[in-house]
């Protein structure tokens, strides 16, 4: 029985997702549950970013600090091309789209790229975590101001956003402070960490599920799903992961023409497809009426889900294609 289940061509992390949204939307967390699921989620992330500093030596982190190149072309991606991509998307409305719908769909294109998922994904795939965390980090720091100027130039709302730099201090204490503390910790966590390598997989995969999780309860206990259309809501899924699949082949074939190597395309593909709820939900509860947030929330909250499901099978398989290359270097 064991040797047929192991013969079925079955992503067993994919598994581990679905189950997790099947209990975020029977048993959501809310009050004192989020509240607690909050914190943990934090604690898991600090504690990723952490081994990843124990395990990256000082010349790795400078080779990821000075990959300039990569990081214009993340920026690009994540700031340039995607908000093209969502102003192309108006042809879709009102017949596919809402006019609601749309400029949800416009406003996730212009969001930051996620930290924690994107990094993770990276580190799966045998990427170069180092540039990842650099890379990510810039585009949730610099889209602290980016995203609320997009807005006010691709959407007409009124009045002027109020940009707020807790997001900077954020991603400072969460995730580069810990990354710095596993630094300096590094000559008596390495050994121990390289010894026990399947915990930092354990922790990666650990944590995008807590994401995950924390986020499908936000729509749940918000009530987001029920306010629209069925049907409206497959076709954001669907225009979604067009959406998504468009940009992961932009990615790649960037990363192809611009002879990146292999780690550092795959840094390229995880920081440039990816858009963050983290950073998405509080910008948009302070730019748009609470009257429409919901709705305009919700093709970012599909597109999250999405990506998340999509970039673990793909960065299951470069994992493995990283193992046989390596062996085969070996």
């Amino acid at each position: 029985m064991n040797g047929a289940l192991s013969r079925i061509p079955v992503d067993t992390f994919l598994l581990l997702l679905i189950a997790v949204v099947a209990l975020a939307s029977l048993a959501p967390a809310h009050g004192a549950g989020a509240d607690v699921l909050s914190v943990v989620t934090r604690i898991a992330i600090a504690l990723l970013f952490a081994l990843y500093g124990a395990r990256l030596s000082p010349e790795q982190a400078w080779h990821g600090v000075r990959q300039w190149k990569l990081h214009v072309l993340v920026l690009a991606t994540t700031f340039v091309v995607f908000p093209l991509l969502g102003l192309a998307a108006r042809v879709l409305v009102p017949a596919v789209l809402t006019p609601d719908l749309y400029t949800g769909l416009l406003f996730l294109c212009v969001v930051p790229s996620t930290v924690q998922s994107s990094i993770a994904f990276t580190s799966i795939a045998r990427g170069h975590v180092s540039a990842a965390i650099v890379a990510a980090s810039l585009s949730n720091i610099l889209g602290v101001a980016l995203t609320p100027l997009l807005v006010v130039a691709l959407m007409p709302i009124s009045g002027a956003p109020h940009i707020n730099g807790s997001a900077i201090i954020s991603i400072v204490v969460q995730l580069l402070l810990p990354f710095a503390a596993g630094q300096l910790l590094r000559p008596w966590l390495a050994p121990w960490v390289t010894r026990h390598a399947v915990l930092t997989k354990a922790v990666d995969r650990g944590t995008i599920l807590l994401i995950v999780y924390a986020a499908f309860s936000v729509g749940m206990t918000e009530h987001i799903w029920s306010s629209v259309q069925p049907w409206r809501v497959v076709a954001v899924a669907v225009v979604s992961t067009v959406l998504l699949g468009i940009v992961l082949g932009i990615t790649a074939m960037t990363g192809r023409l611009a002879r990146l190597d292999r780690g550092d395309t795959i840094v390229l593909v995880f920081c440039g497809s990816k858009k963050s709820l983290a950073s998405g939900l509080p910008m948009a509860l302070v730019l748009f009426p609470p009257a429409t947030v919901g709705l305009i929330m919700l093709p970012l909250m599909l597109f999250h889900q999405i990506q998340l499901f999509v970039c673990a099978v793909i960065a299951s398989r470069l994992s493995r294609s990283g193992e046989v290359e390596a062996g085969n270097r070996a």
